[in-house]
């Protein structure tokens, strides 16, 4: 299986609109696709994105250090999985519970470059 990176990304405060009940119904819905992934062994990480931060641009002697919030759209999340394809991908991609639940939601699908496939070098398995 190939792995991918799927960034999840949405308007800053896009949930703080939600009730509570709609906020736990989205977690819990976040669970269940999570633990689909597990099961199907999809998942390797899955993590939830502080809205705080920086960003930080230049080059050594010229660091410029700005805070990213004042972009309307954040990334909010990430999944990093197991796929046989980007098509794969993108599939498990449109089951975000996400886009059920904002209408401003989108999911940057990226392949991830292994080692190998650069350089040939295997990396051995990590304990």
């Amino acid at each position: 299986m190939k792995e991918f990176m799927l960034l999840i990304r949405n308007q800053m405060g896009h949930h703080e609109a939600m009730s509570p009940e709609q906020q736990q119904q989205f977690l819990n819905k976040c669970m269940v696709y999570i633990e689909g992934l597990k099961k199907n062994g999809n998942l390797k990480i899955a993590q939830p994105i502080a809205r705080q931060g920086k960003i930080i641009s230049g080059t050594a002697g010229a660091w410029m250090e700005g805070p990213f919030n004042e972009a309307k759209e954040v990334i909010v999340g990430y999944y990093h999985i197991l796929a046989n394809s980007i098509d794969e991908a993108i599939a498990i991609a449109k089951g975000n519970p996400e886009f059920e639940y904002s209408t401003t939601a989108r999911v940057e699908v990226r392949p991830i470059k292994t080692m190998e496939e650069t350089t040939g070098y295997v990396y051995p398995e990590a304990n």
